[in-house]
């Protein structure tokens, strides 16, 4: 018999998938994100990831407004 595989994922593998293309999904509200220039963004919230030149660190910037 075999073992069950966990199906969660830590944020830093989601962190990843998202920067590699792999996933669409925005980690804070769940709708589709954009990637453009060296940013990923999400129209819905205004999340935006960007990943540091020559490096595998990824930065979160979280701008929101209210209403």
């Amino acid at each position: 018999m075999t073992s069950v595989a966990p199906l969660h994922r830590t944020l830093e593998q989601e962190l990843q998938a998202l920067l590699r293309g792999a996933s669409l999904e925005c980690l804070v509200c769940g709708e589709f994100v954009l990637h453009a220039g060296g940013l990923i963004t999400c129209p819905e919230c205004n999340a935006t990831l960007r990943a540091e030149s020559g490096s595998e660190q990824a930065q979160l910037q979280f701008d929101s407004q209210a209403g």
